[in-house]
Order: structure tokens, then C-alpha cells, then sequence
């Protein structure tokens, strides 16, 4: 299966998850920037509301792709305990770094989200959306960050995802729905035609897209 792009991969997402549509405690949170397209067709087949969940790695000075850590939309900071002891690394160092990842964070959010305030995921059933997953290394810090905002229930779901990864207990959610796990699976661009950089201003238009649908979908209910 190889999509055309994130469109058509978040509409073959939505079919996966039609058990959630029409009710109120679901929220769809998108990892931008890639995954807002795929999250914007499940938020509309679902009828549920959408907004962007921000994670950024904490990076080892002089080996960024090391991660030794996370913070996440709603300052949850999460440590990977194994990495910061064998290295020993102090607070400060952690700290520091920790300081420019949320700048970046913040950044990413005022451009997202504007004045609107983060989600409230307390209690809901949040079903959490990439892409695809690789090694699934942000995805993993994102619902680590997540469940520590107290959600009743979190589901990841992507279009493809590297056969190992697609596992709940890898990813420590309660569900994962994969679109495709190809035994070949080398990089998550191969499965899509198109899988051009999504940019800051599509992820903001979708968003208002999203909201103004939401507003649309509950007038027309309550009347």
C-alpha cells in the first residue's frame, strides 16, 4: 500500500478508526508537522476536535540523535533515567538544554495554537497521530509526556509503521493502529508519492479548518 500523500493516508486512518466517532471524549492530537494533515481527515470523519501535541528530544551536546529525553506540549519533561546515569550528566547540562528546546516549543505553539489554550486531555480518550513510525523514538516521548496529563485512554495511530514498532507495550499506550506494517520497511517517505515537508502554515490552516468544522458540526447538532 502506498499512499498518494497524507490526505489520502489519514482517510484510509479514519476507516481504521470508526469506532470512536460522534463522541465527546475523544480528542485528536496531531505530532506536527507531518502528522496534522494525516490527523486533520481522522478528526473530520470522527467529528472530534483537533490540535497539535508538540514534543521536542532533548539531545545530547555534540550528539543530538542521542536522545536523552523530552518535553512536551503542557511542560512535561520526561528523562530517559538509563542514558542521563551512564553519561552522567548533570542537572545543569540537562537544564540548558532543556531551555532551548522550549523556546523552540513555544515558538512551534504560538504559531500553531495562538492565544487558544493547550487542549485539556484530562479523562478523554486521545488518539494520538504521526505519519508513520519508525524506530517510533518521538512518538514514545509523546505518549510518555501525554499520560502524565492524566488522559483516560491513549491510542496512536499512524498509516505505516516499521513492523517492531507497531506494538502497544514498545509504546506504552493502551491501543496502536497501524494502516501498514510492510516487512520491508525502510524509512516512512517510501510509503507515500508525495511526502513533501508540511509546513508551518498549512499545519495553522488546517487547524482553523478543523475548528470551524467543529463549531459547524455543533450547531448542526444542536438545533
Amino acid at each position: 500500500m502506498i499512499y498518494r500523500n497524507r490526505t489520502e493516508a489519514g482517510k484510509h486512518l479514519a476507516a481504521m478508526l470508526k469506532s470512536y466517532a460522534d463522541r465527546d471524549d475523544v480528542l485528536v492530537l496531531a505530532l506536527p508537522r507531518g502528522g496534522v494533515p494525516v490527523a486533520f481527515e481522522v478528526a473530520k470523519a470522527l467529528r472530534a476536535p483537533l490540535d497539535v501535541f508538540l514534543v521536542r528530544k532533548l539531545g545530547l551536546p555534540g550528539q543530538e540523535e542521542l536522545a536523552m529525553g523530552a518535553i512536551a506540549t503542557g511542560g512535561v519533561r520526561v528523562l530517559n533515567d538509563d542514558v542521563v546515569d551512564y553519561l552522567e550528566i548533570s542537572d545543569d547540562v540537562i537544564d540548558a538544554i532543556a531551555a532551548i528546546e522550549l523556546e523552540e516549543l513555544e515558538r512551534r505553539e504560538r504559531v500553531y495554537r495562538g492565544d487558544r489554550p493547550e487542549p485539556d486531555v484530562h479523562g478523554k480518550t486521545v488518539i494520538l497521530i504521526d505519519d508513520g513510525l519508525a524506530t517510533g523514538s518521538t512518538m514514545r516521548a509523546a505518549a510518555t509526556a501525554l499520560r502524565q496529563l492524566k488522559p483516560a485512554r491513549i491510542v496512536v495511530a499512524v498509516p505505516v509503521s516499521a513492523p517492531q514498532t507497531c506494538d502497544e507495550y514498545r509504546m506504552g499506550v493502551d491501543e496502536i493502529i497501524c494502516g501498514a506494517t510492510p516487512e520491508r520497511f525502510y524509512g516512512v517517505g517510501r510509503w507515500y508519492r508525495d511526502f513533501s515537508q508540511t509546513t508551518d502554515e498549512e499545519v495553522s490552516e488546517l487547524l482553523e479548518r478543523s475548528r470551524s468544522q467543529q463549531t459547524e458540526d455543533q450547531l448542526a447538532h444542536s438545533h
